[in-house]
């Protein structure tokens, strides 16, 4: 829903990279985010009522949840702490004191009436994170979390001639995360989104799934003269992919300027994102906050919190991505975008790090980066499903190190653990996949290849990078078993190199 109005403060120096080229001069994209995270909890905000996703439509619907006449709010503690929680790891201020309102407007998946929100009084108030785009570490301020409550849904395609509701998201729990208009481009707003859903994940609070609606962005998109005064916003609802966010942003600004140069003004407005068209399209004139007529929940007390209490919540927090890609470059020697690879998925984090104990850091993570997750993008799979285990990764890295195979012959282990299971040492002496480091075979090999190709011999005298051809021979006539190191000291020495 709608966050209230702030005063919006400009903290960014314009820089040209971000600069958008239009017909009569260069354009500047503001972007700020309301985000909204469901709190994950087994019950709803102001209920018992099961928060679970999906259901049979209206099965997870308590009289509060309906509104039912006389039926009182009952806050959920555990989502008051979960709030507590995002909010420190957002390094944002915790309010001791904060105030839950009705905010009134009419719709026919709001039961009420109205929604129990936070208005000028939130549960948690400044905070920062911070965004790396291009090698570039960007602080993005966070004005605010408050929480409130889901609304139901409507659903229209289900009869020609009627829309039916579905309460079982109403009254669960969400946390809007406000941010201050601090991005500048479509790819600093989607690494926003990515970081935030990252630390959210971390935390326990939210499980980022955007695709079941449980994390939801609206975004304010503006544009104006670089340095100039900020321009009219349009608010674009509810957009629920990464991917869409940029494309809609793109789309977004690029409509702003096309009015502007042609003489038109931009309407404040609240519009959609049609993924299909990849454009979006006016929803309804926005809304200011007295529209809604905010006022205290009579039937709510306002929330007091102990500092005790809290402090007790923060000794409770994780080591959260930045702190965790910080300790991985130092213990493992990581470079800033590896560590930062690893940490953007706890699991995939907490999976690198067992690979890489008692290990070389840089191995650890190379195979892991490219091995790993590249052939779980390729069958579509997530680290928790990997048919590879953290323990059979780490011993085909061993195998490599002591010698016993090549780090193309790992490849092909990988690939058998990978397809059929299995620990990685068996199959390598069952298969006879050792490393023949043997060098008075590898020298047997080596001085009957030099025989057989005497034209080749001469040539290398005179081209002493064709010694690459008789390495490749010797390592075909082994079948890639000899140690490629020693084959290629011996046969420079037996050229003569």
């Amino acid at each position: 829903m709608d966050a209230p109005v702030i005063e919006i403060v400009d903290t960014r120096t314009p820089d040209p990279k971000n600069f958008i080229e239009g017909a009569t001069g260069e354009w500047e994209v503001v972007i700020g985010m309301e985000i909204h995270a469901q709190v994950l909890s087994s019950a709803k905000l102001f209920s018992g009522a099961s928060a679970e996703f999906g259901g049979e439509p209206n099965t997870h619907v308590s009289l509060v949840d309906a509104a039912m006449p006389g039926m009182l709010p009952v806050i959920n503690e555990f989502c008051v702490e979960q709030a507590v929680r995002t909010g420190l790891g957002l390094n944002a201020k915790i309010n001791l004191h904060s105030v839950f309102d009705r905010k009134n407007y009419f719709y026919p998946d709001l039961p009420q009436g109205y929604q129990i929100s936070q208005y000028k009084q939130p549960i948690v108030g400044e905070g920062t994170v911070y965004i790396e785009v291009d090698g570039e570490t960007i602080a993005v301020g966070i004005e605010r979390l408050h929480l409130e409550q889901d609304a139901g849904k409507s659903i229209h395609d289900q009869h020609p001639d009627y829309s039916y509701v579905d309460l079982n998201r109403a009254g669960v729990a969400l946390m809007e995360i406000v941010s201050k208009p601090d991005m500048r481009s479509a790819e600093e707003a989607r690494a926003f989104v990515s970081k935030l859903r990252t630390i959210l994940r971390y935390l326990g609070t939210c499980d980022g799934n955007m695709e079941q609606g449980s994390l939801r962005a609206d975004i304010n998109v503006s544009v104006r003269r670089p340095g100039g005064p900020f321009g009219t916003r349009c608010e674009i609802k509810n957009v629920n992919s990464i991917r869409f966010i940029g494309q809609a942003i793109e789309y977004e600004a690029q409509r702003q300027i096309d009015i502007l140069e042609s003489g038109g003004t931009v309407d404040q407005e609240t519009r959609l994102f049609d993924p299909k068209k990849g454009e979006t399209r006016s929803m309804r004139s926005k809304e200011e906050a007295h529209d809604y007529r905010y006022f205290p929940d009579p039937d709510l007390l306002p929330l007091r919190l102990e500092a005790e209490w809290v402090e007790r919540i923060r000794a409770t927090l994780p080591e959260l991505p930045d702190a965790k890609k910080a300790r991985f470059m130092e213990e493992y020697g990581l470079t800033s975008y590896d560590a930062s690879v690893l940490v953007a998925d706890k699991a995939a984090a907490d999976y690198f790090e067992r690979v890489a104990k008692d290990r070389d850091g840089k191995a650890a993570a190379n195979w892991v980066i490219n091995e790993l997750f590249g052939r779980l993008r390729k069958e579509g799979l997530s680290i928790e499903r990997s048919p590879v285990s953290a323990e059979q990764l780490g011993k085909i890295i061993d195998l490599i190190r002591k010698g016993d195979i090549s780090g193309k012959i790992g490849k092909e282990l990988f690939d058998i653990v990978w397809t059929e299971g299995g620990d990685p040492e068996k199959i390598v002496e069952e298969r006879g996949m050792k490393q023949v480091t043997d060098l008075s075979a590898i020298e047997k090999v080596v001085d009957e290849v030099i025989a057989a190709n005497p034209d080749k011999v001469e040539q290398v005298q005179k081209k002493p990078n064709l010694a690459g051809w008789f390495v490749g021979q010797v390592m075909k006539a082994t079948q890639g078993k000899a140690n490629p190191k020693a084959v290629n000291d011996l046969v420079r020495k037996k050229l003569g190199l």
